[in-house]
């Protein structure tokens, strides 16, 4: 009887929409209280500052239209910010649940004030079960710092506990270590010496000069030559470029000048002569670097300049003393970064139930269990043909 009586409280609550317009619209967050949070955070995510998000909601392909859950404090100040979507709008999965809306750059972590970070999460918490769901899913979330440990705090509050689905390391940059030490150790005299050799002869054709756009008007004129170096290589082909989708370029045109204006975002580029060989987008927010995306001329491919980028980088990174850390946003295992960027954060997805003893949470849980089997089993037959197209050519 149990059983029954549990399935028909699932069947229930898949008919019953989770209210994502009883939550603010994200566009509607007034913006001089969002940026004060955001710098009153107690965990950096570039990718939650105002001007990324609003942009994204405002632009990008499948990203647009969020609500959002808050946490006001009773002075009236806002103390806590997650974007958000029902379940259903990120996965097709119609149970009642909402997800952290996902701002292109691969980090979740919500805004949450430093003086107030428990009750912050438990405001959040509180509203989004107002909103009609059972449970809150936070993909890409950093996993060990600050800002979950708010949230599980806030869930002992009503003996509730967060339940990790995935686990990853994501390479990481400690940048307040010396630049040529910590390559040294990461990659070896040997390799060093040959990406060295391999820069000289990038020099051959012409002076190698490494460039940091930071001003809007010097963020506007570098980006578009990250957009077309971007799009002339395998993302071009794939038709996964950004300045392939109208909306992703309106998004990142508005996003990094945006940032610009407060000296958030920079655009960095690798040149060979007047020749743009490698270039890539960077958030700053706080005293953490965010490396967003990275393009490169193919035609310069046997120069490693996507390495050598990276090198540059690291060393500017390195230099800086507003820097502590840099965030490669990058995949678990990722075969460029991972070698030379040696630190890892903890990431993964997190269901937060915000009901005890929920049978839907259970249904909910084992619907994500689901769809990320198909979903690796999808990634796998695409990696196959796509070998087996590659072997055939």
């Amino acid at each position: 009887m149990a059983d029954i009586a549990d399935q028909t409280l699932v069947r229930r609550a898949s008919n019953d929409a989770t209210d994502a317009r009883a939550l603010p619209r994200l566009a509607d967050i007034p913006l001089n209280p969002w940026r004060a949070l955001a710098d009153r955070a107690i965990e950096a995510n570039g990718y939650y500052q105002a001007e990324w998000e609003l942009a994204v909601n405002a632009f990008a392909c499948g990203r647009t239209n969020v609500s959002a859950l808050t946490a006001i404090d009773n002075a009236g100040k806002l103390i806590g910010l997650l974007p958000v979507i029902p379940l259903r709008r990120a996965t097709m999965i119609p149970l009642p649940a909402l997800v952290g809306a996902e701002p292109y750059g691969t980090l979740c972590t919500p805004l949450l004030d430093r003086d107030a970070a428990e009750d912050a999460a438990a405001k959040l918490l509180h509203n989004a079960r107002r909103s009609g769901a059972h449970a809150l899913v936070l993909r890409t979330m950093s996993l060990e710092g600050p800002a979950m440990q708010a949230i599980d705090a806030a869930l002992a509050r009503d003996r509730l506990r967060s339940r990790v689905l995935t686990t990853y390391a994501r390479a990481s940059l400690d940048a307040t270590r010396n630049a040529d030490e910590l390559l040294r150790e990461a990659l070896g005299a040997k390799k060093l010496k040959e990406l060295r050799r391999l820069r000289n002869r990038l020099g051959d054709h012409s002076d190698v000069r490494f460039d940091v756009a930071r001003t809007p008007e010097q963020v506007a004129g570098a980006l578009e030559t990250f957009l077309a170096l971007e799009a002339s290589g395998w993302k071009g082909k794939r038709r996964t470029a950004l300045s392939q989708d109208a909306g992703d370029a309106a998004f990142i045109r508005r996003a990094t000048t945006a940032l610009a204006e407060r000296g958030a975002c920079e655009i960095i580029t690798l040149f060979s002569g007047a020749t743009p060989v490698a270039g890539g987008i960077v958030a700053r927010h706080q005293d953490r670097a965010f490396f967003f995306k990275i393009g490169i001329d193919e035609r310069f491919a046997k120069f490693s300049p996507g390495v050598q980028l990276t090198l540059e980088l690291t060393r500017h990174l390195c230099a800086d003393p507003a820097i502590n850390s840099a965030d490669s946003t990058a995949a678990p295992g990722h075969p460029m970064i991972d070698p030379i960027w040696r630190g890892r954060f903890a990431m993964g997805d997190v269901l937060i139930p915000l009901r005890r003893n929920d049978p839907v949470v259970a249904a909910i849980h084992a619907a994500l269990t689901a769809e990320r089997f198909m979903y690796a089993q999808a990634r796998r037959a695409v990696h196959f043909i796509r070998n087996r197209h590659t072997r055939s050519a």
